[in-house]
């Protein structure tokens, strides 16, 4: 299907369209797969949210030391 999008940010769609060609697809296929994202994610009506309706999500790679590094920013450094 083709269509038209306004109003998007300049930038974002340069930085958008840089990626989809990094990947070797184009722009559209990129654009569907973050919709199905998008889509795929939890949404709650407004007033009926809850910590239940929250799906957690993974942290990219390089962060498995997340926690012990807001700990050390948090709490200070442990001292042995």
């Amino acid at each position: 299907m083709d269509t038209t999008i306004r109003n998007l940010d300049e930038q974002v769609y340069r930085e958008f369209r840089a990626h989809a060609v990094r990947q070797g697809r184009n722009v559209g296929e990129l654009f569907n797969e973050a919709m199905r994202a998008y889509l795929a994610r939890v949404v709650v009506s407004p007033g009926r949210s809850t910590l239940r309706a929250l799906k957690p999500e993974p942290f990219p790679k390089g962060n498995e030391l997340l926690s012990q590094e807001v700990d050390a920013i948090v709490y200070g450094e442990r001292q042995p």
